[in-house]
């Protein structure tokens, strides 16, 4: 048989609700446009992100009752260290409340104004830390990852070519480390071979630049490795997430993603003098170092939820959901990033719209019409996520425009997926009425969180 059910039962539920249009426009206006200012209660399907938003299993809720709350080298951090060196084999583990924390040590502690950091696609906080500091957050990605109709399997890879241009033209002496983010979430969750990571890691050896792997969804990567690898096939994903960590010198992690838990995270190194700078500005910013920002419950639930990740079925399951929802916008002529990513079904924005410039914001068009017509919540990851300014204060567009629909992990089930279809095949027919938008306020920095926006 290769019908593919979920691997699990449902043991609790929660009410979810769908107001009235007339109450949704309201709350829109309300919210000033923008999505994230919304009511939670006010969204019946929230897919806004897949960070923390999961539904952890019985044997995470079981190891919370276990939580040793001791300040200094309890139990429960005893566990976590060791599944989170099992899985990476990298010697310094150090939680923190979440990924971004994680990101802001690293940036805090290691980069230099003026300093370069290649990646295949920075996300929105990572590059938030890194220009924070100064930095400069650099895209590499490869030319199939800019193509969203191409079927290549490996979309999220980094250009190799690009990587090697950048060390010549800058000097080993600007890049203190490089990323990869494993899977590609600016991109549309697209995965990076494993065959990438390692000519990476070949390529930076070189020049002695570290490599950071920004691992937050590390197992959804081995299982795409596993699939589409041919010489992983035989590996299981624990040995296949090994085999990526290897090859970096350090890693940032968001436990609310592939940690399957709603809060936490880690950064981890090889280097004993980076370990004890991260430690200071850890006490300093997080807590001690055997807790992070964490209760002992938390870190029970990590070491569960990361090993619960890298199981098969699971991650069968999961694919299967995100080609499920993939495939009928396909059918329906919808034009999304092909293929299916890891995490989440990306809409082409430009192609959704392709009568609204980049800088009308054509991704908050599509977000607001859907949240309009059926109460669910996405978010848009192009020109106001990723957009930037040149030095006369000129907006340069993103070079994606995308429409994130994200899953949260084990929460919803196939008729909500059939009903997120009807709503955005009811928008797709609509089309020629969405608006483009202009922001009326932004802050300095993520500027997407808090914006507010108004109809050109």
């Amino acid at each position: 048989m290769k019908t593919i059910i979920e691997p699990f039962r449902i043991k609790s539920t929660e009410p979810i609700k769908l107001i009235s249009k007339e109450e949704r426009i309201k709350a829109l206006e309300k919210a000033h446009n923008n999505v994230f200012l919304l009511d939670a209660q006010d969204c019946c399907i929230d897919l806004l992100t897949d960070s923390g938003t999961g539904c952890m299993s019985t044997a995470q809720w079981a190891a919370m009752m276990l939580g040793d709350e001791s300040y200094a080298g309890s139990n429960s951090w005893k566990k976590f260290e060791k599944t989170v060196k099992d899985i990476t084999g990298i010697k310094h583990v150090l939680p923190t409340h979440q990924g971004r924390a994680a990101e802001a040590i690293l940036a805090q502690t290691i980069i230099k104004k003026g300093d370069i950091i290649p990646n295949n696609s920075h996300f929105d906080t990572t590059r938030a830390n890194i220009e924070y500091v100064g930095g400069v957050a650099l895209n590499l990605l490869c030319d199939d990852g800019l193509d969203t109709s191409s079927e290549s399997l490996f979309k999220g890879n980094m250009n190799l070519d690009k990587l090697k241009d950048c060390i010549k033209e800058h000097g080993k002496e600007k890049i203190p480390f490089c990323m990869i983010t494993v899977t590609n979430n600016t991109g549309g969750g697209q995965p990076v071979s494993m065959e990438n990571i390692r000519d990476i890691k070949e390529i930076l050896k070189k020049y002695d630049i570290p490599l950071i792997i920004d691992a937050c969804r590390f197992a959804e990567n081995a299982y795409f490795i596993h699939e589409r690898e041919e010489v992983c096939k035989d590996k299981s994903l624990l040995e296949i997430a090994r085999e990526m960590f290897s090859y970096a010198d350090g890693a940032t992690m968001s436990c609310k993603k592939d940690g399957l838990a709603n809060i936490g995270g880690f950064l981890i190194c090889n280097d004993d003098q980076w370990a004890e700078v991260f430690k200071n500005l850890l006490i300093l910013r997080e807590g001690f170092p055997t807790y992070g920002g964490l209760a002992g419950r938390d870190l029970e639930a990590i070491a569960v939820g990361l090993m619960e990740a890298l199981e098969l079925d699971y991650q069968v399951y999961r694919h299967a959901t995100v080609t499920y929802l993939s495939d009928r916008l396909i059918e329906r002529g919808i034009p999304i990033v092909r293929p299916a990513g890891g995490h989440a079904v990306f809409l082409d924005a430009k192609q959704f719209l392709p009568n609204i410039s980049p800088l009308q914001y054509p991704g908050i068009g599509i977000i607001n019409a859907i949240y309009i017509e059926g109460g669910i919540r996405g978010v848009e990851l192009g020109s106001v996520m990723f957009g930037k300014f040149d030095e006369n204060g000129n907006e340069i567009p993103s070079s994606l425009e995308l429409v994130r629909l994200a899953f949260p992990r084990r929460v919803y089930t196939q008729s909500h997926f059939d009903y997120v279809v009807e709503v955005i095949e009811s928008v797709w027919k609509k089309k020629d009425q969405i608006p483009g938008y202009r922001i009326t306020y932004q802050p300095e920095f993520l500027r997407h969180f808090s914006c507010h926006f108004e109809t050109v």
